[in-house]
């Protein structure tokens, strides 16, 4: 399925500590907002996991898909993110995919 393939190499980059990698799997447009302000394009995802702690790691269970179009896919997940000093946390995640890259991410803390 396509979304978890763009999952998991999302996965693979942010486990690795590599924001360049994260960022690759953004469209040069995306629209990216984590539990900072959002920002727009592969830098500023970069630039924002270049920020996050080494050691971070992501487990991620998709919740809900629908197919939107024949190359975009909604993804609605939930992330758990560890880190090496402090408790995790878990997120929601909604993501729009056109064809195998990332064009929106929006994470939600609902605690």
């Amino acid at each position: 399925m396509v979304l978890e393939d763009v999952m998991d190499r999302w996965k693979a980059a942010v486990d690795a500590h590599d924001p360049e990698g994260v960022a690759a799997v953004f469209t040069e447009d995306a629209i990216f907002q984590g539990l900072k302000p959002y920002g727009v394009g592969k830098a500023a995802v970069a630039a924002y996991y270049d920020s996050q702690p080494l050691g971070l790691k992501a487990e991620y269970k998709v919740l809900e898909t629908r197919r939107l179009a024949e190359e975009i896919t909604l993804g609605y997940l939930s992330v758990d993110f560890s880190f090496v000093d402090r408790p995790p946390i878990t997120v929601t995640l909604g993501v729009i995919v056109r064809g195998d890259l990332i064009a929106h991410y929006q994470v939600s803390r609902l605690d």
